[in-house]
């Protein structure tokens, strides 16, 4: 038994790991480069292995860098099961779609730039291979135990990273000899608005652990939520200008909604204007309240509160192109949320576009911005950024709030681990930078002595 490490490893996009012996091979997600020169490449490039030869697909969550490839290794000849929970299955039928739109629509604008060269940009991939994938998805819900192949035992623990994001239990029987993988996949932070701390597991014989933050510690919610309060306040009614924040559509955007319901609620902010900008982030809030039973007891007192009282926030989703390009008009007074949280694509690109020359506006990084991004470089205090081919000074103030990522940050990814009972026989380290997941390693040393590797991208790693 061994497993292929094809992406996500020493770096933190493009979940994908292959799983095989003499008589299965499977996938670990299957997901998209992001951020970065490259990235664009890789996900264009061949798939190292025979997508027909692969027997099923298990997804730990629906974040396109651990789903976004699964058209395009469905049209190029996977034909078996994609196995996921029943909320990232919802979340996949929404996201999936909408990448395969913006691929679709970003090579038909690309072929028109190109068109006195007489070539035609092609689509990464087509809304018809989305749609295939879609149809082979199966769902399992949490706890439960299922048997996608003789010689494989599959059980999904809640995550706490996004709805529907889970921890993958995997019992691999080889020569009559049973073994224990555990994918983490992405960790969320414990104490977290919405979705429940993640579940703890106590015994593998392999554990592949994701390591994003593995060199850093998130500042506490309560300080956060006092800096959001400030920035809010000072930004709105002092200096008369707008809040823009780039945002994750599936699980930032319910979080940070969440909060400004919540600091209403309890007078530190008042009659706020929401302009939720993203037509997909308002399909994944309304699917997110659809999973109530998902919710953390917190959660489900905010909802029963908004239900109960007059609405002290005014939260207006916008549609059309239309509505979404009249937004620039509004001079003060508004939060704008719009994807994407990297800044790499979206309506979020026009609103930094029209925000980012005026000094009374604010924008709001709340989570991880990858090399080579936009919000990579608006976090490392650039002066100006290209955007549309324009150079754009940034006069805005930037600011960045790191306690609301869903990720799991160094400590709580330790304490995680402290749920072990023994020792795996060999834990291996990705979805991180080469320092982040170095660091996380040192940790581990030094607290647990364990024997810990960080996979190459293309290494294999034997499972004795």
């Amino acid at each position: 038994m061994k497993i292929t490490f094809y992406g996500a490893a020493q770096e933190v996009t493009g979940s994908c790991f292959l799983v095989q012996n003499e008589s299965v091979r499977f996938l670990v997600d299957c997901g998209m480069f992001q951020g970065g020169r490259d990235a664009d490449a890789k996900n264009r490039r061949p798939f190292p292995f025979n997508p027909s030869k692969i027997d099923f697909v298990v997804v730990t969550h629906a974040h396109i860098d651990h789903s976004g490839l699964l058209p395009k290794l469905c049209r190029d000849g996977f034909a078996g099961p994609i196995y996921c929970t029943q909320a990232t299955a919802e979340l996949l039928e929404i996201m999936l779609r909408d990448s395969a739109y913006i691929h679709e629509n970003d090579a038909k604008r690309a072929s028109r730039r190109r068109k006195k060269l007489r070539h035609d940009v092609e689509p990464l991939y087509l809304v018809a291979d989305a749609e295939r994938a879609l149809s082979q998805l199966k769902t399992h819900a949490y706890d439960e135990i299922f048997n996608p192949h003789k010689d494989i035992r599959i059980r999904m623990r809640d995550a706490g990273h996004i709805l529907g994001s889970a921890i993958l239990e995997i019992w691999v029987k080889a020569e009559n000899i049973e073994r224990k993988i555990v994918f983490s996949g992405d960790l969320g932070q414990p104490g977290r608005p919405i979705i429940r701390d993640p579940y703890v597991i106590d015994q593998a014989d392999y554990l592949v652990v994701e390591s994003t933050y593995g060199n850093r510690r998130h500042k506490a919610l309560s300080p956060s939520l006092d800096e959001l309060v400030e920035i809010v306040n000072d930004t709105i009614s002092q200096k008369q200008g707008n809040v823009i924040v780039p945002a994750f559509a599936v699980g930032r955007t319910q979080e940070l909604i969440y909060y400004l319901h919540h600091l209403t609620c309890v007078g530190r902010l008042k009659k706020l204007n929401i302009f939720l900008d993203s037509p997909m982030a308002q399909r994944v809030t309304e699917l997110t309240t659809r999973h109530i039973e998902l919710f953390d007891k917190e959660a489900r007192k905010l909802v029963a509160w908004r239900a109960s009282s007059e609405p002290a926030v005014m939260l207006k989703f916008t549609e059309s192109v239309e509505e979404s390009i009249a937004l620039n008009s509004i001079r003060s007074g508004a939060i704008f949320i719009a994807a994407s949280g990297m800044c790499t694509a979206g309506r979020i690109l026009h609103h930094l576009r029209h925000g980012l020359p005026r000094r009374e506006n604010t924008v709001l990084i709340t989570g991880y911005q990858a090399q080579g991004t936009l919000g990579r470089q608006l976090v490392e205090g650039a002066s100006s950024v290209s955007i549309f081919g324009d150079d754009i000074r940034v006069n805005a103030n930037v600011r960045s709030i790191g306690g609301f990522s869903a990720h799991a940050d160094q400590t709580a990814i330790l304490n995680w681990l402290s749920g072990f009972a023994v020792a795996p026989k060999k834990t291996l380290i990705v979805h991180g930078e080469p320092g982040a997941a170095t660091a996380l390693k040192d940790e581990i040393d030094r607290r647990f002595i364990w024997n810990v590797f960080i996979p190459a991208p293309e290494d294999k790693v034997l499972l004795e």
